[in-house]
């Protein structure tokens, strides 16, 4: 018994040791990596900027022109420059805010946005849109009001107060910029299709 009570605390201390060993050991492996993890950092760092910097040639990089692509691009928006070269980029697009109503291109489209929406805020407390295009408010502000079919839910029985499957008004109706197409777009309407007489395709409606 006083065998077992002397060597008893001394195995506890050598597993502490052991344990005290092993933590100290796991602290300077994880200090380690995060050295390595800086250094490589730091290196792909100064890599890019070395690539960053170009020789002074004078030769301005090309500027994407306002052109339609041809040929067998992959990249649209690229405008005919290699995928090896830095481009100028396009001006940003700007929204068009002539408060004019635009023509639909076929029946039944959602009626595009004439005017800016910066800072409106549709969220499920408050709708900005309804403020002005509201039954109850369109003619004060002489803004069309929304169609009849927002006030009804999918059963078809019209309610007091808007849909909410048709609250949220940009999942349908979006504002239009300045942009030039990025693709040729050779879209005919109907109304063309038949003033011209050309034939409709099986199927088209």
């Amino acid at each position: 018994m006083q065998k077992q009570r002397a060597t008893g605390p001394t195995s506890a201390a050598r597993q502490g040791g052991a344990l005290g060993v092993q933590m100290v050991i796991l602290v300077l492996a994880a200090a380690v990596a995060v050295l390595l993890g800086i250094v490589i950092a730091l290196s792909f760092k100064l890599g890019d900027r070395k690539e960053r910097v170009e020789p002074a040639t004078g030769t301005p990089p090309p500027v994407a022109e306002h052109v339609l692509p041809h040929g067998p691009q992959l990249d649209a928006m690229r405008r005919g420059i290699p995928v090896d070269q830095e481009s100028t980029p396009l001006p940003m697009a700007r929204v068009m805010n002539v408060d004019i109503k635009r023509e639909r291109a076929y029946p039944m489209q959602p009626p595009t946005i004439p005017h800016s929406i910066d800072n409106y805020q549709v969220s499920v407390n408050t709708n900005r849109c309804m403020l002005c295009h509201a039954r109850h408010n369109a003619a004060n502000f002489q803004a069309p009001p929304v169609s009849v079919t927002h006030y009804m839910d999918r059963d078809d029985q019209f309610l007091a107060t808007i849909s909410p499957r048709r609250y949220f008004c940009n999942q349908c109706h979006v504002v239009q910029t300045d942009a030039q197409p990025l693709v040729a777009n050779g879209f005919i309407d109907i109304d063309t299709v038949l003033a011209e007489g050309q034939p409709v395709a099986d199927g088209a409606h």
